[in-house]
């Protein structure tokens, strides 16, 4: 089983960055998928999720700038980040979660926005 995200990097603020995650080793298209994002001292925190009849959840603070998807055939989950804030840097991470097996997790990817 793993979840492994690339796409990070270093952008300038109002910018933009694309996420991405393949999967393997999983009944992908039974998994919710998500992003969280840790920022140095703080706990790791919700970005979005992704179910696997397609409908979204998304925090509060990147709603409107921040979109997910996810593609079945590829198992990929995708975040697609637009107008990106220095507040907005992190380490991100991919999830999948399916009730009877738990939330897996990926290594993460950093993100840094400066301003």
């Amino acid at each position: 089983v793993q979840l492994q995200a690339s796409g990070g990097g270093l952008v300038r603020a109002g910018g933009s960055l694309r996420l991405a995650c393949a999967a393997s080793g999983i009944n992908f298209g039974v998994y919710t998928m998500g992003w969280y994002r840790q920022a140095p001292g703080n706990l790791r925190e919700l970005v979005a999720t992704i179910t696997s009849g397609g409908n979204t959840n998304y925090a509060g603070t990147v709603k409107g700038r921040f979109t997910i998807s996810r593609d079945n055939a590829k198992k990929m989950v995708f975040l697609e980040m637009n107008s990106l804030k220095p507040e907005d840097t992190a380490v991100y991470y991919c999830s999948a979660s399916y009730r009877p097996i738990g939330t897996l997790w990926g290594q993460g990817t950093q993100v840094t926005v400066s301003s």
